[in-house]
C-alpha cells in the first residue's frame, strides 16, 4: 500500500490477512534485544555517575515512561471516541488502536522505579516536595509554596492517586479490547452497544485521570508552579503520540502483508486529519493560551517556569518544539494527499514521535533554579544560567529510550500476535472496507 491504491486488493477476512503470526516473530526478538540492551547500556551509563547524573538518570525513565503512556492513553482515547460516536469509518483501524491500548494493563511495572525511590527514601531527588527538610533548606520560596498544597501534595495521596490512574486506564482498555473480541467472535450485538453505552463514563474518567496524572507526574516537579491548562497540554501530548503511532503500526502491518485492502487511502487521510487536528493545531493552540495567559499575567510565580526554557540551550529547544512539532508538520500535512499516500504519512508520524519526545524531555527536564526567587536583574540572571546544557543527547537518554521504546515494541507485538488484527463480525465493518471520503 506505498502509494494509496489498496482499495483496488479485494479485501479477505481469512486468517492470514488479518493474523500476524508468524511475520512479527523476528521483530520481536529483535525489540527484546534492543530493550534489554539499552536497559543495560543504561544501568552501566548511570551506574558510573551520580549526583546530578542520578537525578538525570531518574528524571529521563520518567520522560520515556510518560512518551510510551502517552502512546497508549491516545490510542485508548482514539478507541472511546469511535464508540462514543458510533463511527463506522474507523472499524478497519480500531483493533491497532485497541492492542497499543491494552498495554495500560501492564504499563504500571515502568512506574515502579519510583516506588523504589520512595521506598528507600529518595522521591524527593526527582519530586522536590518529597522532601520538605531539604526543599526548605536549598529553596525557600518554592518551599514556603509547597507547605501550602501538603494536603494535595503528600506521598500517601500522590501513590493512592497513581494507584486509582492505572487501575482506571487497565480496567478502561481491557473493558473494551473483550468486548471488541467479542464482537468479532459471535457478532454479539449487546457487546457493541455496551461499549457504545459506556463510551461516555469512560470519556470522562479518562480526561479526569489523565489530567490529575499530568498534575502529579510532571506538574509537580516543579511544585512552586501551576498551570489550569497543563492537563489539556498532557491530553494534547498524549493524543499526538497515539495517533502517530496508530498511523505507523497500520503501515507496518500492511507492509507485513496484512490488513490488505481492509485498511485504504480513506482510513489514512482520516487518521491523518486527526493527527492534524489533535497532534499539530490543537497541540499549537493549548501550548500557545498557556504560554500567553502566563506570560502576560506576569506573576513570578508562573513566569519561572516558561523562562528557563527560554534561556541558553533550552531556548533553542523551545525553538525547535515550534518549528518542528508546529510549523513544518502543518504545512506538510494541510493538503489531503500526504494524508493519503501512507509512506509519506507514515515519515510525518515518525516525525511527529520523534518531536513527541522531545516535548516531553522539555516538560520534565528543565529545573527552577534556586537564585530566580530572589533575582532583581532578569539579564544577569540570564547570563548566569546561559551555558547550561540541556542533556537531549546524553548518550543516558538515548540508551533509556532504546531500552524502553523496545520493550514496549516487543509487549505490543505480542498483543499483536496473539488477536485477530480486525474485528471482522462488527455491524460496521462492509461500510468501513466501502468507506470514501467526500
Amino acid at each position: 500500500m506505498s502509494h494509496g491504491h489498496s482499495a483496488a486488493i479485494e479485501p479477505s477476512l481469512e486468517a492470514p490477512n488479518i493474523r500476524l503470526a508468524p511475520a512479527g516473530l523476528k521483530t520481536r526478538r529483535l525489540a527484546l534485544a534492543a530493550g534489554v540492551v539499552g536497559i543495560g547500556a543504561t544501568v552501566l551509563l548511570g551506574g558510573s555517575h551520580g549526583g546530578e547524573h542520578g537525578v538525570f538518570l531518574a528524571k529521563s525513565w520518567l520522560q520515556v515512561f510518560l512518551l510510551l503512556l502517552a502512546v497508549s492513553l491516545g490510542s485508548l482515547f482514539f478507541v472511546i471516541i469511535q464508540h462514543l460516536t458510533r463511527a463506522g469509518w474507523s472499524v478497519t483501524v480500531r483493533r491497532p488502536a485497541e492492542l497499543l491500548a491494552s498495554n495500560l494493563t501492564w504499563i504500571w511495572v515502568l512506574f515502579l522505579p519510583f516506588v523504589a525511590m520512595a521506598a528507600t527514601g529518595r522521591l524527593g531527588v526527582l519530586f522536590p516536595w518529597a522532601d520538605l527538610e531539604h526543599l526548605r533548606a536549598h529553596n525557600p520560596g518554592e518551599y514556603d509554596l509547597v507547605v501550602k498544597k501538603i494536603a494535595f501534595l503528600n506521598q500517601p495521596f500522590f501513590w493512592a492517586r497513581a494507584s486509582v490512574y492505572f487501575l482506571v486506564w487497565a480496567l478502561l482498555a481491557r473493558f473494551f479490547l473483550k468486548g471488541s473480541l467479542e464482537v468479532g467472535d459471535t457478532g454479539s450485538q449487546k457487546a457493541e452497544d455496551r461499549m457504545a453505552k459506556w463510551s461516555g463514563p469512560a470519556a470522562i474518567l479518562f480526561g479526569l485521570t489523565t489530567t490529575f496524572a499530568s498534575f502529579d507526574w510532571i506538574m509537580s516537579l516543579s511544585p512552586g508552579w501551576f498551570s489550569t491548562m497543563f492537563g489539556v497540554y498532557f491530553f494534547a501530548a498524549s493524543v499526538t503520540a497515539g495517533f502517530s503511532a496508530l498511523i505507523l503500526c497500520c503501515v507496518l502491518l500492511q507492509r507485513a502483508g496484512r490488513l490488505q485492502g481492509l485498511v485504504t487511502a480513506e482510513h489514512y487521510q482520516d487518521l491523518g486529519k486527526l493527527l492534524f487536528g489533535f497532534g499539530i493545531v490543537f497541540w499549537a493552540y493549548i501550548g500557545f493560551s498557556q504560554y500567553m495567559l502566563i506570560w502576560y499575567a506576569n506573576i513570578p510565580e508562573e513566569t519561572g517556569w516558561f523562562l528557563v526554557r527560554q534561556i541558553g540551550g533550552w531556548a533553542v529547544l523551545s525553538f525547535a518544539l515550534l518549528f518542528g512539532h508546529f510549523v513544518i508538520p502543518f504545512v506538510g500535512l494541510i493538503s489531503r494527499w500526504p494524508k493519503r499516500f501512507p509512506s509519506i504519512l507514515a515519515l510525518g508520524a515518525v516525525w511527529m514521535l520523534v518531536f513527541a519526545w522531545i516535548d516531553f524531555f522539555w516538560l520534565v527536564m528543565p529545573v527552577i533554579p534556586a537564585d530566580l526567587a530572589t533575582a532583581t536583574d532578569y539579564r544577569a540572571f540570564v547570563d548566569a544560567h546561559a551555558s547550561a546544557p540541556t542533556g537531549l543527547l546524553n548518550p543516558i537518554n538515548l540508551t533509556m529510550t532504546l531500552g524502553l521504546c523496545g520493550i514496549y515494541v516487543w509487549a505490543t507485538l505480542n498483543r499483536l500476535e496473539r488477536h485477530p488484527l480486525l474485528c471482522r463480525r462488527d455491524p460496521w465493518l462492509q461500510n468501513s472496507i466501502a468507506f470514501e471520503n467526500m
